[in-house]
């Protein structure tokens, strides 16, 4: 047998599938699959909501279990993306999808739904792009994906429940799915909220967003997702251009 082939099957051997870390990874694309199952077949958009809630949730932990573990490794970041790309690119586009047939009332041709995939497909570049670039450590380029997701959900559920976006057209869902999905692909720096410790020094921006954005949810509840995206675009957008202009 060739060196590489030898080499080849070494490394096979050695990709531990079934561990805990992937488990959690796979709760992720379940999750997803599932939500685009509940906007598309039974145009369920509360259930998506929190089937994508779900999905955010073990996005959170699969990491930081690996870490613990101290198993991550390439297998684990493929698996994520591909998770990710259900979860995160396909079931808010359906979602999107359903929206904008909910409100449309024939003032668009029907066809026009369809463009908001490009969700999906701009949601698989930035996935894409996150695992090559090695700028996005310590803050994002562009917006990520689970909250552009967290914003199309929240915007779903309000609908559905007659809330602050009960009256939205199609205009408005058609504009939110290529501004959010042409943000997604964005050169923006996005902070992170990852924490360096749990010091105030180096943090500060990340406790008073966190702040910030507790105070919107015991007030808003689901519908404060809207605000707190929206205000997370805004901010770091604005302190990019501050940056930019004392550059």
């Amino acid at each position: 047998m060739p060196p590489n082939e030898q080499r080849i099957l070494i490394a096979m051997k050695k990709i531990r599938l079934f561990t805990l870390p992937n488990f959690i990874t796979l709760g992720n694309l379940f999750c997803g699959a599932m939500a685009t199952v509940s906007a598309l077949v039974y145009e369920d958009l509360t259930m998506a909501f929190w089937l994508i809630v779900a999905a955010a949730v073990c996005d959170f932990f699969d990491g930081m279990v690996a870490r613990l573990m101290g198993i991550s490794g390439p297998l684990g970041v493929q698996l994520d993306s591909l998770a990710d790309d259900i979860s995160f690119g396909l079931a808010p586009s359906a979602v999107l999808f359903v929206i904008f047939g909910q409100v449309n009332n024939g003032q668009l041709p029907e066809w026009v739904a369809y463009t908001v995939f490009l969700f999906a497909a701009f949601a698989a570049l930035r996935l894409a792009k996150f695992n090559i670039d090695e700028e996005q450590h310590t803050e994002f380029r562009g917006l990520p994906t689970p909250a552009a997701t967290l914003y199309v959900v929240a915007l779903g559920w309000s609908v559905e429940q007659g809330g602050l976006m009960a009256n939205l057209n199609p205009w408005g869902v058609l504009i939110t799915a290529w501004v959010l999905a042409a943000v997604m692909v964005s050169n923006i720096p996005m902070f992170s909220l990852k924490f360096k410790g749990f010091g105030w020094k180096g943090n500060e921006l990340r406790y008073l967003f966190m702040a910030f954005s507790l105070a919107l949810l015991l007030v808003f509840g689901v519908e404060s997702f809207l605000l707190i995206i929206g205000a997370y675009i805004a901010i770091s957008s604005t302190l990019a251009e501050i940056n930019r202009s004392k550059s």
